[in-house]
């Protein structure tokens, strides 16, 4: 046995050769928030994000997102970037404020229509792909005020918010997604109240935003299939995030069965409605249910959907796109029923997987085979879905400017087991996106930390871009085959 599992680790750790085909999209992210700046700059209205870090003692130093890397004055700086890179694809979201400022179509701003139209037509002008995110956290603060995603109203807003954006940029955008990570809006936000709307309902809360969550996505996709796609022929999708979870023993029925529910918590909440039958994963339904009975309760805490809603939620997404940074190690264990909780709910406990090397931010080690697996389990698991990995990277410490050897290593790593899973197991992922291009606003970090593959000095008002090491990864992997054929 013990034989085995060193075999298993040893081949984790072999570097397969090859390439990608001709196609394979190639490109790197942003996010609105973490790059604009200029947060009310030519009538954007403020978002709930701009309301949180503007108060003092929310972020470390004080962080905040009112200049970042100042992308809204710097376009071109990007442009430069992103065409230096060769890049296929960029992944950006649109701020909601920017365009509709207090959240509806009547408050229109057309200073940040014309931003994003000039965002979209450079990318095109350099062959890259613009790939959209509809909603990246950043919510009208006048919409936040209603009760923001906790409110079912935001069904209809947002999808007139999804329908103006398909109308004015589909011509040209043909890559939608549009939630990113809905499961950290629901448990981050409503949850354990780290972000915004910073709200502890840890029981209830989560469970209901997911729900609304949930609709409106499905409510946008049929709005793009039903207007949009005869005549402009794109993809919609929503960003869902996971970590790969291995059970602390494979070869115990009741650990495999853990990983697998939380799994089931974090991926399948969202997964399984839109990608396998419009309804939630039978570990969920049992495990809210029967805690639910336990504490007293004379139904459920988690909701459950109409038929009719199963059948208009079921195949709401024409790829897989999965935000993915690390890997934990699970165990099942039986947890408390007070207070209620999600967390509690999924009954397994967690911890890190302490042979892979850490990073600048806690809990998020960089596990490579965890990926491989991870896109195994979504092919299996989903029908074989086409995979877009739609956010990868490593944070490092903002003061390691451009010598990011340990970014380099966890690129090579973990593109090679995208490899792996490409070529040696069929599973068909056609595009894997960097995060991010440079470095930003990182949410509860604020600039402690930095994921990109550009530096960026804060401290400077002009905001200066440099090159980091790890841009050669482009060379080391020959990321773009037709260029390495041409250059050597």
């Amino acid at each position: 046995m013990a034989l085995k599992v060193h075999k298993a680790t040893v081949n984790r750790k072999l570097y397969h050769y090859g390439t990608f085909p001709q196609g394979f999209s190639w490109g790197v992210s942003s996010s609105a928030y973490q790059i604009e700046g200029g947060w009310n700059a030519d009538g954007k209205g403020p978002s709930n994000w701009d309301t949180f870090t503007q108060k003092p003692g929310s972020i470390p130093a004080n962080a905040n997102g009112d200049v970042a890397c100042d992308s809204y004055h710097r376009l071109d700086e990007d442009f430069y970037l992103l065409r230096a890179l060769r890049v296929k694809s960029y992944r950006f979201s649109l701020s909601w404020s920017r365009i509709f400022p207090d959240g509806r179509r009547t408050s229109l701003n057309q200073k940040g229509v014309d931003y994003y139209n000039r965002l979209i037509d450079g990318l095109l002008a350099y062959n890259i792909s613009p790939m959209v995110t509809l909603y990246h956290w950043d919510l009208p603060q006048a919409l936040q005020d209603l009760g923001g995603w906790d409110n079912v109203e935001m069904i209809h807003i947002f999808n007139d918010f999804c329908d103006f954006c398909f109308a004015i940029f589909g011509n040209r955008v043909k890559f939608w997604m549009t939630l990113n990570q809905p499961h950290t809006i629901a448990w981050s936000g409503y949850g354990l109240g780290q972000i915004p709307p910073n709200v502890k309902n840890p029981g209830i809360a989560p469970y209901r935003v997911a729900h609304n969550l949930i609709k409106a996505h499905a409510k946008a996709y049929h709005t793009y299939n039903d207007k949009y796609r005869k005549s402009q022929g794109g993809l919609v999708s929503i960003a869902l995030n996971a970590d790969w979870i291995e059970p602390k023993d494979v070869h115990v029925p009741r650990e495999v069965v853990a990983a697998d529910r939380a799994l089931q918590f974090q991926l399948g909440w969202f997964a399984h409605p839109i990608f396998k039958n419009g309804d939630y994963p039978d570990a969920m339904k049992w495990q809210v249910g029967n805690k639910s009975e336990l504490q007293g309760l004379t139904e459920t805490r988690l909701p459950s959907f109409t038929e009719e809603e199963k059948s208009f939620i079921k195949g709401t997404a024409d790829v897989f796109c999965v935000n993915h940074y690390t890997t934990k190690i699970v165990s099942h264990a039986t947890l408390r029923l007070a207070p209620q909780s999600y967390e509690y709910d999924r009954d397994l406990s967690e911890a890190e997987e302490g042979e892979s090397p850490t990073t600048a931010i806690s809990k998020q080690r960089a596990v490579a085979w965890g990926l491989r697996r991870l896109l195994n389990w979504i092919k299996e698991e989903y029908g074989d879905p086409e995979i877009y990995i739609t956010e990868n990277g490593v944070a490092t410490d903002i003061k390691t400017t451009v010598d990011d050897t340990d970014r380099i290593f966890y690129y090579k790593t973990y593109i090679d087991e995208t490899l792996k899973a490409h070529n040696l197991d069929g599973v068909k992922v056609k595009g894997y996106i960097v995060t991010s291009l440079m470095d930003s606003f990182e949410w509860l970090n604020g600039y402690k930390v930095g994921f990109g593959l550009h530096h960026v000095d804060f401290t400077n008002p002009n905001r200066p871009r440099t090159p980091k090491r790890s841009l050669s990864l482009r060379y080391i992997l020959s990321i773009h085959r037709e260029e390495t054929q041409r250059k050597y």
